[in-house]
């Protein structure tokens, strides 16, 4: 009789939910020095999207989206409404914002972060600052979307030491906080042995 597996190791994880509910809540950020820029992704490519999901969210155990399908990954991209601005530093990608319109004029920043190498340069509070009043003005590029009411987020305990001072800097208000344990990722990374 061989032995059972064991579980997998549980941590605590809390997730703190942020909001805007009018674009006078948005604060700006200090620009960063020369060379980036924020541009909008217009063509919705699955493969982008996911390398800048595992590039951002490798080393903070971004798993939930790794399972999806390419056709998963479209449909998610090609909703109307739905961007992704990508912060560039030189040619690079630095990091990006992914906005999710929800019903009745909700638009929630669903990703957003910078990859390991372009943090702690300025750039992470210009692109959030950036996106969210991308968020704010989103029905002007849509107008099927209703005009934006709130933008909200969440960011949790796994998240880099300056997330939530971000947040907080940018005019976003903590309107629930969740603890929940959560199983650990085996090879967090964008591929096996990258957080290591």
């Amino acid at each position: 009789m061989s032995n059972p597996e064991p579980a997998p190791a549980a941590a605590e994880v809390t997730t703190w939910s942020l909001e805007q509910t009018s674009p006078d809540d948005l604060r700006p950020a200090a620009a960063p020095g020369d060379g980036v820029r924020i541009v909008r992704s217009t063509v919705p490519l699955p493969e982008f999207s996911r390398f800048l999901y595992t590039a951002v969210g490798g080393d903070i155990q971004w798993t939930d989206r790794l399972s999806m399908t390419y056709a998963e990954w479209q449909e998610a991209l090609d909703r109307p409404g739905a961007e992704t601005w990508v912060a560039y530093e030189n040619g690079t990608p630095a990091g990006y914002i992914e906005l999710d319109p929800q019903d009745d004029g909700v638009v929630e920043i669903m990703y957003f972060g910078l990859i390991p190498a372009f943090r702690g340069r300025r750039i992470g509070g210009h692109l959030l600052a950036y996106g969210a009043a991308r968020a704010w003005d989103l029905a002007e590029r849509w107008p099927e979307r209703p005009p934006t009411k709130r933008v909200w987020l969440h960011t949790c305990s796994k998240d880099g030491p300056h997330a939530m001072d971000n947040y907080l800097r940018r005019g976003f208000r903590l309107f629930d906080t969740k603890v929940e344990l959560e199983a650990d990722v085996a090879e967090p990374g964008p591929w096996p042995g990258a957080a290591r």
